[in-house]
């Protein structure tokens, strides 16, 4: 449960996000009503979002084509292996290009056999801060990949652990 913001948060919250500034191609949010607003969160009261401003958000999602975190319990299920990962892809050594392409035909193989999860070794990197850990969820979220992963989240401890991610697969098709 979260408690309400003080005054001074609310403030502090402010300034930061007046230094914020949208992507390019993107509109500017609107800056909200500070009269309303802080004291409203002064008074203690707190936000509630409405089920029409939840829909837009994964509308919005949606719509980039960004692949979100599988389901927890489906995740659960890898991980505790009760749902099969059905195959596996070490990236280890490899360059991003050579990297990308690999890991772009793996997953439309595994979605053509009609697997629902694979796991992605990518590595930790020297510091943790890999770039193949990195950029393997965004080669994921942009096409061709994007119309087939329904989901990534990192793998649990004995699959890899930060250093390896499970995808989830859509369901193809029949027919």
């Amino acid at each position: 449960m979260r408690r309400p913001l003080r005054p001074d948060e609310a403030r502090l919250w402010s300034l930061v996000a007046s230094t914020v500034h949208p992507l390019p191609g993107r509109h500017a949010p609107k800056p909200p009503e500070e009269e309303t607003v802080l004291p409203a969160i002064a008074a203690g009261a707190r936000p509630v979002a409405s089920p029409q401003k939840a829909a837009t958000a994964k509308a919005r999602l949606a719509e980039r084509h960004e692949p979100y975190g599988i389901e927890p319990r489906r995740r659960q299920r890898l991980a505790r292996e009760r749902d099969p990962i059905a195959a596996r892809i070490d990236l280890h050594g490899m360059t991003q290009d050579r990297a990308r392409a690999a890991l772009e035909r793996f997953v439309q193989r595994a979605w053509e056999d009609g697997y629902r999860a694979v796991l992605v070794i990518t590595g930790k990197g020297v510091q943790g801060d890999g770039v193949l850990k990195r950029h393997t969820p965004e080669w994921l979220a942009a096409k061709p990949l994007n119309a087939i992963v329904a989901g990534v989240s990192d793998a649990h401890r004995r699959h890899g652990g930060e250093g390896a991610l499970y995808v989830a697969l859509k369901r193809r098709p029949r027919g």
